[in-house]
C-alpha cells in the first residue's frame, strides 16, 4: 500500500496495538544467501496453523479492519464483518464481500493450507472477485470496471512477458499483492501451482521436482513483482495484517518484516549475504519519537532524540487517507490548524524508517 515512494527497511510502530516482529524470529536466516537463504525462510514460516476455511472469517476481523468495517482492496464498497458475507447469487457490486484467492484456489488444487492461508486471502466484494475469475495479476491499458467502486481492471497485459487477459489492482495495493506472491512463492516452495485448466498457474509460478528451489516465480511475474514492491513500499495496513496473522497462525511474512529480502532471493542483491541486523543499523525508533501536545489544536512538534535531519512525514484519518502532507524537522512545529477534530496517523520517515504515531485533535 503506496505511502512514502521508497523501499522501506523497517517500520517502527507506536501508541497502536501492533506487535511486531518477535526477537531473533529470523535468526535461523542471518548470514545466508542463494538457496540457504530461501531453504532457512522456508523452515520458518513453514509448518504454521492452519484457521481453516471458516476461520478466515474470525481472523479479518483484527487483519482486515478499517474503522470497524472490511477492510476491500477490491472495492471502495462498505461492509460488515458478521452480517455482509456472501451466501448463494451475488446480485451486484457492493451487495456482499467473499476470501479471495489471490493465488486462485484452481492453481494448487484447493489443497490445504494452501486453501486457507491468511496471507493470500483476503475479503473482497464478492462480484469483483467473479469479475478477476481466477486471471493473474498484471498490467493492462484501459480494462473493464464493473463500475466506479471496483479497485482494479481486467484487460490484455502490456507488461512484457505475458499477451494474456489479466486483473490490474489500483496502485495503491500493488506492493500488498506483490509481498503476498513472494511470501506463497517461498512458503510452499516445493508445491506446484500449475495445476488449473488454463495454465494460469504457470503465468506466474514455475515448479521443476528435480531442482531446488522446486517453486519459483516466472520471468514475468519476478520483474512484475518485484517493480509492483518498489514502487509501492510496506504500509501499516500491512504490517498490522501481519502481526494479526501471526496471532492466529503464528506465521510472518518476511517481505513484510523486511522488504528487502525481496532483492536478495530474486532483486538487484540476489545472491549476496543477507543478515538481519543490516536491515535496521542506525535506525531511529519509535521510542525515539516525541509528539506533543496531544491533544494538539494548532499546532504538532516532534521531537526525534539523535537525529537532527529533516524528514517527511504524512498524517492519514482512520480511513487510511492522506490528509496533509510535508516536510519538516526536529523541534519545529507542523501545522495541523486545518484538520477538524478527531484521531489521526502521523507518518514520519527518517533514514528509511516509518514512524507511526497517534494524535489527536481538538477544537
Amino acid at each position: 500500500m503506496k505511502r512514502f515512494n521508497i523501499l522501506l527497511v523497517c517500520v517502527c510502530l507506536s501508541v497502536l496495538a501492533w506487535t511486531g516482529e518477535p526477537t531473533d524470529y529470523y535468526l535461523n536466516a542471518d548470514n545466508k544467501a542463494g538457496n540457504m537463504l530461501r531453504a532457512a525462510l522456508t523452515a520458518i514460516i513453514e509448518n504454521h496453523t492452519d484457521v481453516g476455511y471458516g476461520g478466515l472469517y474470525d481472523v479479518y476481523v483484527t487483519a482486515d479492519n478499517l474503522d470497524g468495517k472490511v477492510w476491500d482492496m477490491y472495492s471502495t464498497c462498505i461492509f460488515n464483518h458478521k452480517t455482509d458475507k456472501c451466501g448463494g447469487s451475488i446480485p451486484s457490486i457492493c451487495a456482499c464481500y467473499n476470501r479471495e484467492h489471490s493465488i486462485p484456489q484452481s492453481w494448487f488444487g484447493s489443497k490445504t493450507p494452501m486453501k486457507s492461508d491468511v496471507f493470500h486471502i483476503y475479503p473482497t466484494d464478492g462480484k469483483v472477485n467473479a469479475h478477476r475469475e481466477n486471471f493473474p495479476y498484471g498490467e493492462c491499458s484501459g480494462g473493464a470496471k464493473l463500475d466506479d467502486k471496483e479497485r482494479g481492471r481486467l484487460g490484455a497485459s502490456t507488461f512484457a512477458g505475458y499477451n494474456g487477459t489479466v486483473f490490474e489492482p489500483d496502485d495503491e495495493y500493488k506492493g500488498d499483492f506483490a509481498r503476498t506472491y513472494f511470501y506463497m512463492a517461498i512458503r510452499y516452495s516445493g508445491i506446484s501451482f500449475n495445476q488449473d485448466k488454463q495454465n494460469y498457474g504457470k503465468v506466474c509460478f514455475t515448479y521443476d521436482a528435480s531442482a531446488t528451489p522446486k517453486t519459483d516465480l516466472t520471468a514475468y511475474s519476478m520483474s512484475l513483482f518485484l517493480k509492483w514492491h518498489r514502487n509501492d513500499p510496506v504500509s501499516a495496513k500491512e504490517t498490522t495484517r501481519n502481526d494479526a496473522v501471526y496471532t492466529y497462525q503464528h506465521n510472518r511474512n518476511p517481505f513484510i518484516d523486511h522488504p528487502e529480502l525481496a532483492e536478495y532471493i530474486w532483486g538487484n542483491k540476489k545472491g549476496e549475504v543477507w543478515t538481519v541486523a543490516a536491515s535496521g543499523t542506525d535506525m531511529p525508533n519509535a521510542d525515539d519519537c516525541t509528539v506533543y501536545p496531544i491533544p494538539a489544536k494548532d499546532r504538532i512538534m516532534v521531537n526525534i532524540a539523535g537525529y537532527s535531519s529533516e524528514f517527511d512525514y504524512e498524517i492519514h484519518n482512520l480511513s487510511a487517507m492522506s490528509v496533509a502532507s510535508g516536510s519538516a524537522s526536529s523541534g519545529n512545529p507542523i501545522d495541523v490548524s486545518a484538520l477538524t477534530e478527531g484521531f489521526y496517523l502521523l507518518l514520519i520517515k527518517t533514514n528509511n524508517c516509518l514512524i507511526v504515531k497517534k494524535i489527536a485533535i481538538v477544537k
